[in-house]
């Protein structure tokens, strides 16, 4: 089974799963808007292992079965398809973030820290906030 996205100017409109055969042979849609193979395991435009969740070993033997097509993330309702780079935008989840079309991921306008302590983006002061116990020590 396949994932596909169905793309109505620019936006996902419906998902749905189904024999890649079917949608090519059977399936009939008459309804403007085209639909688009997607992958649950790609993020970024990188493939992960469904079992691992880790990046594929073959990323290679992957975007060659689907003819390069990585569309670089997995489509959701609401999300916007640029059909230049052929890829579905990840959620925005802060205003601030920026788009990084390389991955068609939002990234934060500065780095997460990378001291091994957890962190917590703060949108009202744009900066990233050290999480803390309620007793105000960093947690274990």
């Amino acid at each position: 089974m396949s994932y596909f996205a169905k793309v109505v100017d620019g936006i996902v409109t419906n998902v749905i799963v189904a024999e890649p055969d079917f949608m090519e042979n059977d399936f009939v849609d008459t309804s403007p808007g085209t639909w688009l193979k997607t992958s649950i395991n790609v993020r970024g435009g990188v493939y992960y292992d469904p079992i691992t969740k880790s990046p594929h070993p073959n990323q290679s033997e992957i975007i060659a079965a689907e003819d390069g097509r990585q569309r670089k993330n997995f489509a959701w309702i609401g999300a916007k398809y640029s059909q230049e780079h052929d890829a579905f935008e990840s959620q925005q989840i802060h205003p601030s973030w920026i788009l990084d079309t390389s991955t068609f991921l939002y990234q934060p306008p500065t780095a997460m820290p990378t001291d091994g302590e957890d962190y917590y983006w703060d949108e009202s002061t744009l900066s990233w906030i050290q999480v803390v116990d309620t007793d105000g020590s960093t947690p274990d």
